[in-house]
């Protein structure tokens, strides 16, 4: 009786295991669609395009980029909240997504109502002034922030947003105030500074090619260490400010998304990491790779609230 039982157990597992295995073979069916929380142009999307479309060649469906920003990603990340968890409709986020939760109260949990899929690469950000600029060092940033109290405007992206809370942290180790003047995106923060607008701009990579062009002047960037296209140009850090600030991208589907799928979609996306097009783009806008698995990317994900927490208490709501 005993072996007829096991036998049937074994059985039932086996079915239940081939029925699995059945649907997650059966899976991507269809395109998969792939918020990217900000603007187009700027460099999330110019660097997630060539990663959705490599995705998509190993799936064997398409990776549909769809931008939807506002919020510091509230609004793009929060339209797959609630929707049904079948892989078919994920998002892009960053930290300053959990900032934005602290700031504004947002209708949906950032930990809780997303699936972590897995994490990718990360933001280079800059300090950078217009070319004729009277300031031409970060240390003469701060001297006339010193000279002149909160005078001195900046853009970032949106209000809580990676190149905002570095700039405040910034601003909080140095002594000083700024005047910051939420931004649409990278290309807007560039558009501000060219027309003379603000004094500076504190946000991610996009500006590359204007710097390259001689279009604006780049006096520092958030990193670890000094960034290998720009040698010359320090860090915040060794510049006397204890500030470092790369804000890492993942990916994440909706709460419930099965576990099956979201092994396919990792492991995709994990191979797509390689993938000659993606690290040109990430090259070019000199951002790093920084893969998480989902376990690694999960974890991560909900201690990233708890700072943020802090980022918002100690930062923005002084």
């Amino acid at each position: 009786m005993r072996s007829s039982r096991f036998i049937l157990l074994v059985l039932i597992l086996m079915v239940g295991v081939s029925a699995n295995t059945v649907a997650a073979a059966g899976f991507p069916s269809k395109p998969i669609t792939l918020i990217v929380p900000y603007p187009a142009g700027g460099s999330t999307d110019v660097v997630i395009r060539p990663l959705a479309e490599a995705a998509g060649k190993i799936l064997g469906q398409p990776v549909i980029v769809e931008n939807k920003g506002g919020g510091g990603g509230a609004v793009g990340t929060g339209s797959i909240v609630g929707k049904d968890p079948d892989g078919y409709l994920l998002s892009v986020v960053v930290t300053s997504l959990h900032r934005a939760a602290h700031i504004n109260k947002l209708s949906f949990d950032t930990v809780k109502d997303l699936t972590p899929i897995l994490r990718v690469g990360g933001y280079l950000y800059g300090i950078l002034v217009k070319p004729d600029s009277k300031i031409k060092t970060l240390q003469e940033l701060i001297d006339q922030a010193k000279a002149k109290p909160g005078e001195l405007a900046y853009m970032a992206s949106g209000i809580g947003t990676g190149g905002h809370i570095a700039a405040e942290e910034m601003a909080s180790n140095a002594g000083v105030k700024f005047n910051h003047l939420p931004s649409k995106g990278d290309q807007e923060s560039s558009a501000g500074l060219l027309g003379g607008h603000v004094d500076f701009i504190s946000t991610t990579s996009g500006w590359i090619p204007l710097v390259d062009a001689g279009q604006l002047k780049l006096i520092a960037t958030y990193g670890e260490t000094r960034v290998q296209k720009y040698p010359d140009v320090p860090t915040v850090k060794e510049s006397g400010f204890k500030v470092v600030h790369n804000s890492p991208i993942g990916i994440v589907g909706p709460k419930g998304l099965p576990a099956d799928r979201v092994k396919i979609l990792h492991d995709a996306f994990h191979k797509a990491l390689s993938d000659p097009g993606f690290l040109n783009a990430m090259g070019r806008y000199e951002m790093p790779v920084m893969y998480q698995n989902t376990a690694e990317f999960a974890k991560f994900w909900a201690d990233a609230y708890e700072e943020a927490g802090v980022q918002v208490k100690n930062f923005i709501q002084k």
